[in-house]
């Protein structure tokens, strides 16, 4: 199975179920700051448990910064 993950490639022997466990994986510290993408859509966070992950998706995740 493989997933598009900020335009990199990346392949999985079990595909994550939601876009939160998928976020749990890559980003398992932070959870404000941060915008999705699925598929060109934006995902809000308080539908990210219920979004279903399919073979294929893009996922595009954007983390604010500080700095000057």
């Amino acid at each position: 199975m493989e997933l598009t993950i900020n335009h990199t490639r990346k392949i999985f022997d079990v595909l994550p179920a939601t876009l939160e466990a998928l976020l749990a994986m890559e980003l398992p510290q932070k959870r404000k700051g941060i915008a999705v993408a699925l598929n060109n859509h934006i995902v809000p966070q308080h539908f990210w448990a219920e979004t279903l992950l399919n073979d294929k998706d893009s996922i595009l995740i954007i983390t604010a910064t500080q700095g000057g």
